[in-house]
């Protein structure tokens, strides 16, 4: 295991006289034995960070540091990392007991050495009966599989994956996400872990980057993240169905309350709402779990426009005024569309935001 250190790491791309940058000054630790997921949208930098960290793209600025070593300039292959990609790359004419062995065959470690590494990784992923498979032979997760035993035969200081699951159905996703959550717990080995699905980042991770056009937005734990999102960006990225945010502003008139355009209020209590100075415009977050059925204070009015039944529980529209709303209901307590409701919502998940520049107040 080993500590992995980012310090203003940039990347930039130049294309007859344009100019690109992927990545923008990271600062970051990952800390030994920590499972770090990166998580953000196409094009936020997150894979080209985690290959930069493999070597497989080289920084235009900063220090990437390996445990004690600086590997700026060390090549992939002596820095003592292994690698997992999306698309499996496994050599389609060699078996799989080869597939896993292959690495440490060019490191030239005795054959017995091999076999035992060979071994331990097939029992930790139950692959045993595969070792005579070509890779042809294998449904999409057992390749995956396999390349998971090829990163873990050669006991790397730090571990890349880059999107293992996305070439996966969603069975077969939440199948291996468990199996290496498992993993990652009998393991312990230092891990950076790219992804676009929240789903994932928040399963996985004991601490999240949010990541957004080449730039660091939040690093936390899963919950405190979900819990205190540091700005817009990141209120509507983690979250199925994502956080409700409506632009108004906060005024007095017979009480506190929020309004928005077109008719939307949300009475609220005393000490529920931040100081705004100016006109009090601000962007307000609801959570659809921390909205209920029921009168009370915070609370509005709405008319169901759409119910979204999805098994164990109905995702439910409301329009008030002119503003939508996405509440979760119990399956069986879904209203029918057009009827009125009324709603209110739990001070803890009311979220403000600065209208301007988006960030937490």
């Amino acid at each position: 295991m080993a500590r992995v250190e980012l310090a203003g790491v940039r990347k930039i791309y130049q294309d007859r006289g344009a100019v690109h940058v992927a990545v923008h000054g990271i600062d970051l630790e990952v800390r030994e034995g920590e499972f770090l997921v990166l998580v953000g949208p196409s094009g936020c930098g997150k894979t080209t960070t985690l290959r930069m960290v493999a070597g497989l793209e080289t920084p235009s600025a900063g220090t990437i540091r390996i445990g004690d070593r600086v590997v700026n300039d060390v090549a992939a292959r002596d820095r003592d990392i292994a690698m997992v990609f999306q698309n499996y790359a496994l050599y389609p004419h060699l078996s799989v007991r080869d597939n896993l062995g292959f690495a440490l065959k060019l490191r030239k470690l005795p054959r017995a050495t091999i076999d035992a590494r060979v071994k331990e990784a097939a029992e930790l992923l139950s692959i045993g009966e595969l070792l005579n498979r070509k890779p042809k032979q294998l449904s999409g997760g057992q390749r995956q599989r396999v390349a998971l035993g090829r990163a873990i035969v050669r006991h790397p200081q730090v571990f890349l994956f880059d999107e293992p699951l996305s070439n996966l159905d969603a069975k077969f996703r939440v199948q291996m996400r468990r199996e290496i959550a498992a993993l990652r717990r009998r393991l312990g080995t230092t891990t950076m872990y790219v992804t676009h699905d929240q789903v994932e980042a928040m399963s996985l991770g004991d601490r999240i980057v949010v990541m957004h056009e080449g730039r660091v937005q939040q690093i936390g734990s899963p919950l405190d993240i979900y819990d205190r999102p540091a700005n817009l960006f990141v209120a509507g990225f983690l979250g199925t169905p994502p956080m409700n945010q409506i632009r108004g502003a906060l005024v007095r008139r017979d009480g506190a309350a929020f309004e928005a355009a077109g008719g939307f209020v949300l009475r609220l209590p005393e000490g529920a709402a931040p100081s705004v100075p100016g006109d009090g415009a601000v962007v307000l977050g609801l959570r659809p779990e921390a909205i209920r059925p029921g009168q009370g204070l915070p609370g509005f009015t709405g008319t169901v426009e759409e119910v979204e039944p999805l098994g164990y529980e109905s995702l439910v529209t409301v329009r008030s005024g002119e503003t939508l709303i996405t509440l979760r209901m119990d399956a069986g307590a879904s209203p029918p569309l057009g009827q009125s409701l009324a709603l209110s919502a739990e001070v803890p998940g009311l979220h403000w935001f600065d209208a301007a520049a988006g960030s937490r107040l």
